[in-house]
């Protein structure tokens, strides 16, 4: 089985080859060969099969047709998009990113005719508005950003091409990921992470809302067995509705900070400042914290069991000690 991962430069798209390498096989069959693509060519991977490392912008339709059509996957994960923050700034590139080349994406999975499992990873930004909370699997969707609403549309486009029989559609609504490894990024939840992973590492972090604010959360390590089981899940279990939330827990900040004071001591907690940023509070502070998850849940997904959790896989998988 041949497995291509969309965005697979990113900390996610790295961490999933890593996972399919360990693991050798996806639907109940061996991996043969894996094919990261990302606008830069990502890093080669160790692996008991061949990776091919390819630079692809999925804005270029005939560029997303010539490599699906000369690489043919069972599998599309499709993980590339413009992050938040950058889709809120940057209207027209998040459109042209996150909703026209995810079209392209499916027009080309269609094309392959053989119904590829294509695994999408939409966001809980597709919620908001005046709903009520928890979020429910059947509340509708009423994103309040351009980056919500770009998803929201490729999230109704997956589940009609994979009703039409053009592909095998799972859209995940991932839950904010952290703590994310790596750098700082454009996304509007970006110091979600920031200011947990830079303090572990000996460095400063601005938290840019109060300890009131509360979020919907999943780890990096729970992320990736979602990615890896929603691949594997048969079409039938899924129904109708092919794209819904996976489990996570709301949070406050201030006991994630407490939390982390917990595993790793005053020291790190020290190194968060304080500093309210209006731009970011416009966009988190419409997103929706409380969720029901039923559906992820009867098909077998799982969240961490607290945020202490979240902080020892990051000390155990990512922590890179300042120098």
């Amino acid at each position: 089985m041949k497995v291509l991962i969309l965005g697979g430069g990113g900390f996610l798209g790295q961490k999933l080859a890593k996972a399919l390498a360990a693991r050798r096989s996806l639907r109940g069959q061996p991996v043969t060969a894996l094919v990261l693509a990302d606008l830069a060519a990502p890093a080669a991977l160790d692996a008991p099969f061949p990776v091919r490392c390819v630079a692809l912008d999925i804005t270029r339709r005939a560029a997303v047709d010539a490599l699906l059509q000369a690489e043919r996957p069972a599998v599309i994960y499709h993980l590339a998009a413009v992050v938040s923050g950058q889709a809120e700034a940057e209207f027209d590139l998040g459109m042209a990113v996150n909703l026209e080349g995810s079209r392209n994406v499916f027009e080309a999975a269609r094309a392959l005719a053989s119904n590829p499992v294509v695994v999408f990873t939409s966001s809980i930004a597709v919620y908001g508005g005046e709903v009520p909370e928890p979020i429910e699997d059947w509340t509708a969707l009423n994103p309040q950003t351009s980056y919500g609403t770009q998803k929201a549309a490729a999230e109704l486009l997956l589940t009609d091409y994979s009703r039409r029989g053009f592909l095998d559609g799972r859209g995940l609504r991932l839950p904010t990921i952290t703590v994310r490894p790596g750098k700082a990024n454009r996304a509007a939840s970006s110091f979600m992470s920031s200011i947990f992973r830079e303090p572990l590492q000996g460095q400063e972090a601005v938290c840019p809302v109060g300890p009131e604010f509360e979020h919907w959360y999943l780890s990096p390590r729970r992320c990736i067995e979602s990615l890896i089981h929603g691949a594997e899940l048969k079409a039938a279990d899924l129904g109708a509705n092919r794209c819904f939330a996976l489990p996570g827990h709301t949070h406050s900040i201030g006991a994630m900070v407490e939390a982390l004071r917990k595993v790793a001591g005053e020291a790190p907690v020290a190194r968060i400042r304080w500093e309210p940023d209006p731009a970011i509070q416009r966009i988190v502070l419409g997103w929706k914290a409380r969720f029901n998850p039923a559906k992820a849940l009867a098909l077998g997904f799982r969240g961490d069991d607290s945020f202490e959790e979240n902080i020892r896989y990051f000390l155990e998988d990512d922590l890179q000690p300042a120098a």
